[in-house]
């Protein structure tokens, strides 16, 4: 079968997605607090941006999470599914991205298998179609069923695939999610889950404060610029005029809540118009923007969100120097 023909994406996500992004960027700037919703980060400028911020030095947690697969790929296979294949598991990936270090999984279920099926879910259909093509190419057992949507897309879509699955979310994506938020999410993923299947979770864990915020705040500037592309997102599509110069990025660790948060601070008093809106949005100096949270689990954490959402621990595995985790789940009775 020809690499064109061993994959399809499948765009779940309506038509009117600009207007669902002029409604929230509505609703977020004239909020008090401002604020932008995180999942709009990625169009492909945010996807691109993002991809060169993972492979900053100060961004540990892919190094961490990729040197977790590399070493561990085979016995998480086994933890969740034993040592022999018997009937072949279906890969679904929330929020996929390149898939890079999903290749580390796709390998070793071919290699344990012989065919693969991998679903990977993304809201750019860009970087899907990009890397579904890369994927197929290097591959030959794979076929890439791609859904252009988002997580509640993603769980719709899992509802209907029949034979045991393998279902991840790396990354720490859930840290993204205020911790009630992602123990109803895992709640809702465990619905849709049999007693044969299991869920493989990266979750950052707690650390120090300086090496948490030298993440979110690189010396090159590649953080910053990947928050400034909300602004220039809503320019490109809203049309606003926003002035990028005038905002400052801002990433601090709140210990206490154990979270980065991510904000655009206003650099002076300043009015801006987005045409499509027919809005005019007025900002103080030093006014924030809140665009993200990143949330950090301890161990026990873990443990407790897992045991709320009725899933129980299969394996837990961490990089050498502790900075991650990839934690292996299966349905709880």
């Amino acid at each position: 079968m020809g690499e064109e023909h061993r994959f399809e994406v499948i765009r779940a996500t309506p038509d009117d997605h600009l207007a669902e992004f002029a409604r929230d960027v509505r609703e977020g700037l004239t909020a008090s607090p401002k604020r932008l919703p995180c999942r709009y980060f990625y169009d492909r400028e945010g996807s691109l941006l993002f991809e060169a911020i993972c492979a900053l030095p100060e961004y540990y947690l892919t190094r961490a999470e990729r040197a977790i697969l590399e070493a561990h790929a085979e016995e998480i296979l086994a933890r969740g599914f034993g040592e022999r294949a018997s009937d072949p598991i279906t890969l679904v990936e929330l929020g996929s991205g390149s898939a890079t270090k999903t290749r580390l999984l796709i390998a070793a279920l071919l290699h344990r298998q012989g065919a693969l099926l991998y679903v990977p879910v993304d809201i750019s259909r860009e970087m899907l179609e990009e890397s579904a093509r890369r994927l197929v190419r290097d591959y030959p057992g794979l076929r890439v069923r791609a859904i252009a949507g988002d997580y509640e897309d993603g769980l719709e879509h899992l509802a209907s695939l029949r034979g045991r699955k393998l279902i991840l979310w790396l990354g720490s994506n859930i840290g993204n999610l205020e911790r009630a938020e992602a123990i109803a999410f895992l709640r809702r993923v465990r619905e849709r889950m049999s007693e044969a299947d299991a869920m493989l979770v990266g979750i950052d864990l707690r650390k120090d404060r300086a090496v948490v915020e030298r993440a979110y705040n690189d010396a090159r500037g590649v953080t910053a610029r990947f928050n400034a592309n909300l602004l220039a997102r809503i320019n490109r599509e809203l049309g606003g005029h926003f002035d990028l110069a005038a905002f400052r990025h801002h990433a601090l660790y709140n210990e206490a809540e154990g979270r980065i948060e991510m904000y655009l601070v206003s650099v002076r008093a300043q009015r801006v118009r987005i045409e499509q809106l027919d809005l005019e949005v007025s900002f103080a100096a030093g006014e924030r923007i809140h665009t993200e949270n990143s949330y950090k689990y301890s161990p026990e954490e873990i443990t407790a969100a897992a045991t709320a959402a009725g899933l129980r621990l299969l394996g837990h595995w961490r990089d050498p120097n502790a900075l991650f985790s990839v934690n292996l789940f299966g349905r709880a009775p």
